[in-house]
């Protein structure tokens, strides 16, 4: 058996399922984009911002999409080598990273997609190997 790998991902983090005849491993990858950038000096004591501290709104997209694209090419790298690919997660990270995958002509080995909430890492992995156990009694 090769090895089958099932994702939680959000744009914060995934949390990766390998599951082998070694049995399974959970990793976790990290992203760095952040919605919502963080300007210096936010508070309400110290008064209204200028213009010209807030970032222009192309610039934070773009900056925001340079830190998704290194996300996403982590996560890709980790299950690279997986024959079937199970996805799941909230929001919209889950189709932008089925996108990524059918340009590394990797979409073939998509299995599912499912919008789930937030879960532990336990539930993830649990719902991984369930998931892979139901197709192997097919």
């Amino acid at each position: 058996m090769k090895m089958r790998a099932g994702l939680w991902i959000d744009h914060r983090k995934a949390i990766v399922v390998a599951i082998t005849e070694q049995g399974d491993e959970t990793a976790l990858i990290i992203s760095k984009a952040e919605r919502q950038l963080r300007r210096s000096g936010d508070s309400p004591l110290k008064g209204r911002y200028e213009p010209r501290q807030v970032p222009a709104d192309d610039i934070r997209q773009r900056t925001l999409t340079g830190h998704l694209n290194i996300y996403y090419d982590a996560v890709i790298a980790s299950i690279r080598g997986a024959e079937s690919i199970l996805i799941f997660g909230p929001g919209e990270a889950k189709g932008q990273l089925k996108e990524r995958l059918e340009k590394h002509k990797l979409g073939g080995r998509i299995v599912g997609i499912e919008t789930v909430d937030k879960m532990t890492d336990r539930q993830i992995a649990a719902k991984v190997r369930k998931h892979f156990a139901e197709k192997d009694r097919k």
